[in-house]
């Protein structure tokens, strides 16, 4: 949810529509803080979508390596090298495909989240109690149309 290196620094999930900068905290590590509160780490989970107020920027180390490509607006966080534990695992997939750490963020950009991953939406959009549906196998069979080939056509 948040990378290792910030383990020593506050931190909550984050929230749609909630608007995040860019930045670096304490130890050197990069993430996104909520706008109004830049101490506390937001975290994202994989899956979780956000926009940019302008096309995202990187360190100019990751630009020298990789090219300047345009990165677009859009992207969806990832986790990556999870079997490296003590490496930076949150990362960004860009709507080219390319993924890039989020460690490598230029600081200071805005970004608004724009949903959770579906697995993390708010209890309310779940009924309260799940209700068990079994079909006998042969009423199934009977809802299923059976097609008949002919030599010149096909009929139900």
């Amino acid at each position: 949810m948040c990378d290792y290196s910030l383990h020593l620094v506050s931190s909550r999930p984050a929230e749609v529509g909630e608007k995040l900068v860019s930045i670096r905290f304490k130890g050197g590590t990069h993430g996104f803080a909520a706008v109004n509160d830049p101490a506390v780490a937001v975290c994202l989970l994989p899956g979780t979508e956000v926009a940019f107020e302008k096309e995202i920027q990187f360190n100019e180390s990751w630009s020298f390596f990789h090219g300047h490509k345009e990165a677009g607006t859009v992207a969806r966080f990832r986790q990556i090298n999870m079997e490296k534990p003590h490496t930076h695992h949150d990362a960004l997939e860009l709507a080219d495909g390319r993924t890039v750490l989020v460690h490598s963020l230029r600081e200071g950009q805005h970004a608004t989240v724009l949903q959770l991953p579906s697995s993390q939406q708010t209890t309310g959009d779940v009924p309260s109690q799940a209700v068990k549906t079994t079909v006998d196998l042969e009423t199934q069979a009977l809802a299923q149309p059976t097609l008949h080939a002919t030599a010149d056509a096909l009929f139900r």
